[in-house]
């Protein structure tokens, strides 16, 4: 089986709700109601009338307490933002996949200009070298596994490290090989852009 990819052999693979807590005020006592003069004939000899006690209206407990769920429940369902270990470890996975599907487009937006490879026989390529090893990619790969991911972060900078497991046909049978991978990642412009890949052949 030869070859001679970044991902194969000497190449890589792949609000709360702010409930108010003041209360409703009160309607005007002269609005909404009739007043009755003392000289009405239909109240004399009568004791006056007392009014109705106006107090203040208040929301239900149980509303506010269904309020307060429905604002717990939206902050629940929200998208927990991505850390920058999970974010890097998705782009080595997207890096991985494009490689197989031969998508120069996704990798070229991944890799820095000063990008340098380190291929498992001791051979260096540039970004156009790696570009061009994605458009020829014709390797069978029956399966590509990263696994085992270490990521260490040096203010801008990470150092991710990860082992890769691929199997493909050499002379119509499956061979397996096992890859470990050093890749250096710098953070400019708000995104992360790889400046360095050293594989590593363990098997």
């Amino acid at each position: 089986m030869s070859l001679s990819k970044r991902r194969f052999l000497q190449t890589s693979a792949t609000g709360a709700v702010g409930a108010s807590a003041a209360l409703w005020a009160p309607p005007s006592l002269a609005a909404g109601r009739r007043a009755v003069a003392p000289s009405d004939p239909a109240r004399r000899g009568r004791p006056p009338e007392r009014m109705p006690s106006m107090r203040p209206c208040r929301q239900p407990l149980s509303l506010m307490l269904a309020a307060v769920c429905l604002a717990v429940a939206a902050t629940s369902a929200a998208p927990s933002a991505q850390s920058p270990r999970e974010a890097l470890i998705e782009l080595e996975r997207g890096w991985n996949d494009a490689f197989y599907r031969q998508d120069v487009d996704f990798i070229e937006g991944l890799l820095a200009d000063e990008f340098i490879a380190t291929y498992d026989d001791g051979s260096r390529g540039d970004k156009a070298r790696e570009l061009e090893l994605v458009a020829s990619f014709n390797q069978q790969v029956v399966s590509a596994v990263q696994e085992d991911f270490t990521v260490d972060f040096f203010e801008n900078t990470a150092l991710v490290r990860f082992t890769l497991r691929i199997v493909g046909i050499r002379q119509g049978q499956e061979a397996e090989i096992q890859l470990s991978y050093t890749d250096v990642w710098v953070r400019r412009d708000g995104r992360w852009q790889c400046v360095s890949t050293h594989s590593t052949r363990i098997s």
